[in-house]
């Protein structure tokens, strides 16, 4: 059962304005398309779990502070056994994974991406340490999740929490 329903974030909201009042300079106009991206995918996501039939909550785009830092979830569904945290990525294209740096890279641009298993490692961690700050205890299962039917990750390693299209 979802329990939050995604929102259009207010950043994409006002580039979404904008956009339509205005040429966009070059560098927000990535970052307009970055987000209308990240929440098309998480969209797209959020259709997936509408399928799940289980006792669960399904909570999406979650916001939350632990120690002063601010932290957010894109997916989470809860279980009586489990919590499950979905980072949700709607990454295109052609991508390989380098195990010396446990980092992703495009194979035909050379952009440096934020490493989802970074992301995915700091929201457990507060989520952690958030539900312990509670007296809660539960297992925390974390997974990135890629979305995009037209991406492809080589040399995708067995051993990392990655869900792919496929």
């Amino acid at each position: 059962m979802i329990i939050k329903n995604r929102k259009k974030s207010t950043e994409l909201l006002i580039f979404e304005s904008l956009n339509n009042r205005m040429k966009l300079a070059e560098k927000d106009m990535l970052n307009f398309y970055n987000l209308r991206k990240g929440f098309e995918g998480e969209v797209l996501f959020d259709r997936y779990l509408e399928q799940v039939r289980c006792d669960c909550l399904i909570l999406n785009d979650l916001l939350l502070q632990m120690n002063q830092k601010t932290f957010q979830l894109d997916s989470l569904l809860i279980t009586s056994d489990c919590i499950h945290v979905f980072e949700v990525k709607n990454f295109e294209g052609d991508y390989y994974y380098d195990s010396a740096s446990d980092q992703l890279f495009p194979k035909t641009r050379n952009v440096d991406i934020v490493n989802p298993l970074v992301q995915l490692m700091r929201s457990d961690t507060l989520l952690r340490q958030l539900l312990e700050s509670f007296g809660l205890r539960f297992p925390i299962k974390s997974t990135v999740v890629f979305v995009n039917p037209q991406f492809t990750l080589y040399q995708a390693p067995m051993d990392k929490p990655f869900i792919l299209p496929t």
